[in-house]
């Protein structure tokens, strides 16, 4: 359901003004990591790119991961050197620590990073950012596998690019296209109440937060980027991958499971025009349809395999019913989560009870079918029977979602174009405050990742963090 008055709730966008009294627009975030060598050049370069090219102020903020050589020697200098540069150090490494480190803590109403080597061609920096100051978007990522890319790089990353974003659409549904790109940027309002959620402290951190800011809803702008690959990369491919996989397994089962209140990141009613009220246009009907065939499609297939696998040992109509009920079961589940939205275990055993009665109805379809054909033909060919099955189960599909719609999932909030809706029980439910979202920090839901740092924060828009826990498990 979305709510507009629970906490950290997003407010509508707006265009960011030209001038915000001495602070900067634009905070662009360099984690580092021993980068002794690169550190200079890729701070200068990106300095005058800035100061030539972007017409609103802006900060460059050095993220030192626990750095063992010079780099925070070097940063310290740049520091003084450039009075655009701000430098922060922690303790563990991590680039997802040090990214919510320095976001959390900036008062930039646009949050950016790239990677030190700057493979990203800076020119996409204008393009990236622009449409988060707009207000038209709420994220923006540089995509490398976009049609207009033009990257140079060797096979072997060329390949394990394109799989892990093959993985991501295939298991979590993700419509972005390139996950792992160094070059990003969010609005500050959407980081206050989307970074809490994120747990990953290292490489999958990009990935954790553009999937949940997917399924959230909110609008993630795409850039098409020129890249050169970095041959002295020091990125362990094997080890990120391997981490990038159990993230990406711990990222499923929580979407599947509702325990995520993504319905915190809704946007207030009437930002999406989607929540609108139009006359004679059924909200969500056309996704839903969508959803429910494709759902339906593959339930038949399933119910089909079972049938043939329970008609080797029992009669047609005892085999009808138990591939019936198995795959009815199956139905609801996926139909309740997929093709109608609803989140968390509220309300499920309701569903399948109403899912059962559906199922019922159904049966009743096809096990006449079944007698009207043994009636017509004493013994009917099994290709037959499979044949009347189908044409009995598409007139139960029909009925199915007829069904589903206006009686197990009735869209009584009116928010069936929307988002996925969150089934919630009266313990979980959260307090309405009347202090707007965007004045009060997110907090509410528990950080798993930041260390508190070890060194003052600088004294250039920055506002406090609150000590995080530590995470051990991070070797990177």
């Amino acid at each position: 359901m979305r709510t507009d008055s629970s906490p950290g709730t997003l407010p509508a966008r707006e265009h960011l003004p030209a001038t915000d009294a001495g602070t900067p627009v634009l905070d662009v975030v360099i984690p580092v990591h021993n980068e002794e060598k690169d550190l200079p050049p890729c701070v200068r370069r990106l300095h005058e790119h800035l100061t030539r090219t972007f017409p609103y102020t802006f900060r460059i903020t050095i993220a030192d991961n626990a750095s063992t050589d010079r780099t925070p020697q070097v940063a310290a200098r740049l520091a003084a050197e450039i009075p655009e540069v701000d430098t922060f150090r922690l303790e563990q490494k991590g680039r997802g620590r040090a990214l919510r480190t320095v976001w959390s803590a900036s008062r930039a109403p646009v949050l950016a990073y790239m990677d030190v080597d700057l493979s990203t061609d800076l020119n996409a920096l204008l393009p990236l950012v622009a449409p988060l100051i707009s207000g038209h978007s709420d994220l923006a990522i540089g995509s490398r596998l976009a049609r207009d890319s033009r990257v140079v790089r060797g096979p072997k990353r060329e390949f394990i690019s394109r799989a892990y974003n093959l993985i991501l659409r295939g298991s979590l549904q993700a419509r972005f296209s390139d996950a792992q790109c160094g070059f990003k940027a969010i609005r500050r309002e959407v980081a206050q109440v989307l970074l809490p959620l994120v747990e990953d402290t290292g490489w999958f951190f990009d990935t954790e937060m553009l999937v949940l800011a997917e399924r959230a809803g909110l609008r993630i702008h795409e850039v098409p980027v020129d890249w050169i690959d970095d041959p002295d990369s020091t990125v362990h491919i094997v080890r990120t991958a391997t981490d990038d996989l159990r993230g990406v397994w711990r990222i499923g089962r929580a979407l599947a499971t509702g325990s995520l209140p993504l319905d915190r990141l809704a946007r207030p009613f009437g930002d999406d025009p989607r929540d609108r009220e139009l006359p004679d246009v059924p909200k969500g009907l056309a996704r839903q349809l969508v959803g429910f065939c494709v759902v339906g499609g593959l339930s038949t297939l399933f119910y089909l395999a079972l049938y043939s696998v329970f008609r080797q040992f029992s009669g047609s109509q005892a085999a009808n019913a138990l591939a019936l009920l198995v795959s009815a079961v199956a139905n609801t589940a996926a139909n309740r989560r997929l093709t109608f939205g609803v989140r968390g275990r509220g309300g499920a055993v309701r569903h399948q009870a109403q899912g059962l009665v559906v199922f019922g109805i159904g049966l009743a379809l096809t096990s006449g079918s079944l007698a009207a054909l043994s009636a017509a033909s004493g013994s009917p060919a099994h290709s037959t029977e499979l044949a009347v099955l189908i044409a009995a189960n598409l007139a139960a599909t029909v009925l199915r979602f007829l069904l589903f719609r206006a009686w197990v999932f009735p869209d009584r909030d009116g928010y069936g174009g929307g988002p996925a809706r969150t089934v919630t029980t009266p313990a979980h439910d959260t307090p309405a405050h009347d202090t707007p979202a965007h004045d009060t920090p997110a907090h509410d839901t528990p950080a798993h990742d930041t260390p508190a740092p070890s060194a003052p924060l600088p004294q250039h828009g920055y506002e406090p963090v609150r000590p995080h826990h530590n995470d051990p498990g991070d070797a990177r």
